[in-house]
């Protein structure tokens, strides 16, 4: 199966199980790897027959940033299954940092699989 893949895509969201974080947006990082047959886009060179990533980058960023969160696990569970409900994707891998989170670490997250075959 091929992959269509968005990667580092940013976007703020109120996430955290402390208080302070509960009053403030903090930014978050996405990687989406999205099982997809390519091959009807690769021979037509139609959006129409392609999975859309501009339109995958959209959704995503607008549930995150209107969620609630406190652990990134539910963020991405409940992420992963509306991407998946919304658009042709057989197989979703997810992975969601959160930068500066662990004082001298890059990012702390979560990577989970969702969907046909995981």
């Amino acid at each position: 199966m091929d992959t269509v893949f968005i990667e580092g895509l940013e976007v703020e969201a109120v996430i955290g199980a402390y208080a302070w974080e509960r009053a403030i947006r903090q930014r978050l990082r996405l990687d989406l790897e999205m099982a997809y047959d390519c091959r009807a886009a690769g021979a037509s060179d139609a959006l129409a027959d392609a999975l859309d990533y501009h339109a995958v980058a959209t959704a995503a960023t607008a549930w995150v940033e209107a969620s609630r969160f406190e652990l990134l696990e539910a963020l991405a569970e409940q992420l992963a299954a509306k991407l998946l409900a919304e658009f042709p994707i057989r197989r979703l891998r997810l992975r969601v940092r959160k930068p500066g989170a662990v004082a001298n670490a890059a990012a702390v997250g979560v990577a989970i699989e969702r969907g046909a075959g995981a």
